[in-house]
């Protein structure tokens, strides 16, 4: 096979299913509208569009259509959630419980409150696999709780949380439960009655629709949740998110999640075959490698390698074809460790080491097998020119932290 780029980094966004750009076409040319123009036929055609989108994405995550709240991303919906709800229950408490391995928008989000003396933070550690420990949380909640903030899958090792015990949780507390669903959203199930979450943050572009829209589920009853607006103007939204909708992405979100609907079981299956593929072959062929987080309760298409003796950003550099990444898009630009990595006790050297891949809905087994062979080379040469490589400490080959 000649050399050519592969993406594997689904966890930073997702292509554009050429579906969704079909979807969405029609509101980017003649049904230009604004939804909230409500005294002429264009107005109310792309008002339809959104209502339409809005049934499909609830639909999605088993929710009802009113309670879906639109925004331009998950990092929006992060902070209308964190934020809108401890201003508006701030006569009932203002501690919050959340995850270091929280993705930035929901950890500066709790420490730009809890830095402007408006909220009281927790942050847990969780177990070395990456799963947080019910009991810490439960132990951390007090009457003064308003919320635990807990993403369901992880962005850097794709460890999926327990949201539904979690759910159970928070509700004999009385307290309210907010997940960044941002990565498993339209990649594994989510019913929000059944794991009684009662916020949800989701982005378009991680499930193969546009970049620049996504939405926040905020639970209408039972209990009802209250947020105060962080964007005034308007009364977009329930008066919850204030701006002019962008029609034509809010669309392609909707289409994005009918996909996922219906394809999300056979894509899964295949996507974790692809992925044990390639990990299969790095540690038959490789030693002194870990994959980071629980294999087993983790997002399909995920796989997150250190490779000992071996620095993550060289090792990247000699892969200029393949499109992997050493942790979150968010954190790109800074050489520091992954802070997820270090939040599971990975140590500093093996956390530099690590790879993310995220593998997606058109990758081929052709792909992946290209790539696992190009890693390999790169590992080996990379490794015989480094002095620690035979005096380092043995990690036995095959070795998988659970």
């Amino acid at each position: 096979m000649q050399e050519r780029s592969i993406y594997l980094d689904h966890h930073s966004t997702t292509p554009l299913d050429p579906r969704v750009l079909d979807a969405m076409m029609p509101y980017l040319t003649e049904r230009f509208g604004n939804s909230a123009s409500r005294t002429h036929a264009f107005g109310w055609e792309a008002e339809e569009g959104v209502e339409k989108a809005r049934a499909q994405v609830a639909s999605l995550i088993g929710a009802n259509a009113k309670d879906i709240v639109w925004t331009s991303g998950a990092t929006e919906s992060d902070n209308l959630a964190i934020k809108g709800a401890l201003q508006f229950y701030r006569d009932r408490g203002r501690h919050i419980v959340t995850v270091a391995t929280e993705h930035k928008a929901v950890l500066d989000s709790c420490k730009a409150f809890a830095r402007d003396g408006l909220a009281d933070v927790t942050v847990l550690r969780p177990r070395p696999d990456g799963i947080l420990d019910l009991a810490a949380v439960e132990a951390a909640i007090t009457d003064k709780t308003v919320m635990v903030s807990v993403m369901h899958a992880n962005n850097e090792i794709g460890v999926l949380q327990p949201l539904g015990e979690l759910g159970a949780l928070c509700r004999s507390k009385g307290v309210l439960l907010h997940s960044d669903a941002a990565q498993s959203a339209g990649k594994i199930a989510i019913d929000v009655e059944a794991m009684q979450v009662d916020l949800l943050s989701m982005s378009s572009h991680k499930m193969y629709g546009p970049k620049g829209v996504g939405a926040l589920y905020v639970r209408s009853k039972n209990p009802r949740v209250r947020l105060t607006p962080q964007i005034d103007g308007g009364g977009h939204e329930r008066g919850l998110r204030s701006g002019t909708l962008n029609v034509a992405g809010v669309v392609g979100m909707g289409a994005a999640c009918v996909i996922a609907k219906v394809e999300m079981a056979a894509e899964g299956s295949r996507l974790l075959a692809l992925r044990e593929r390639l990990r299969a072959r790095l540690f038959a062929e490789l030693d002194q490698l870990r994959v980071n987080g629980d294999l087993d309760r983790r997002l399909p298409g995920s796989l997150n390698v250190s490779f000992a003796c071996v620095e993550g950003e060289s090792l990247m550099m000699g892969l200029r074809e393949l499109a992997v990444s050493s942790g979150s898009a968010c954190s790109s630009a800074t050489l520091e460790p992954s802070y997820v990595l270090r939040a599971i006790g990975v140590g500093e050297e093996l956390a530099h080491s690590s790879i993310r891949f995220g593998i997606g809905r058109f990758n081929s087994e052709e792909e992946i097998d290209y790539a696992g062979g190009r890693v390999i080379a790169e590992v080996r040469r990379l490794r015989a020119l480094s002095p620690f490589y035979k005096s380092a400490a043995a990690v036995p080959a095959g070795e998988v932290r659970r």
